[in-house]
């Protein structure tokens, strides 16, 4: 009898994920997708990082290695 009780515990956690997903996903009430403030956001944090990039990459310094970089592949290429 231990033993089947053992079985019916495991079969009962194993299936906690799927049940919590499940009622976590379930219902009317539920938000598909990002509303429009998520959007504004997220436009925002990659417009910003955009910026960032660009400033590192117009940089002199960073302008300078891709230049050495490749000057030194054309150099070992011909």
């Amino acid at each position: 009898m231990a033993r089947t009780s053992a079985v019916h515990a495991w079969r009962d956690w194993s299936r906690w994920p799927r049940v919590r997903w499940a009622l976590l996903t379930a219902g009317a009430h539920r938000d598909r997708g990002m509303s429009t403030a998520e959007y504004a956001v997220g436009t925002i944090a990659a417009c910003a990082f955009a910026a960032l990039l660009f400033k590192v990459v117009t940089s002199s310094d960073v302008q300078q290695m891709i230049t050495a970089l490749i000057n030194r592949a054309l150099t070992v290429a011909g």
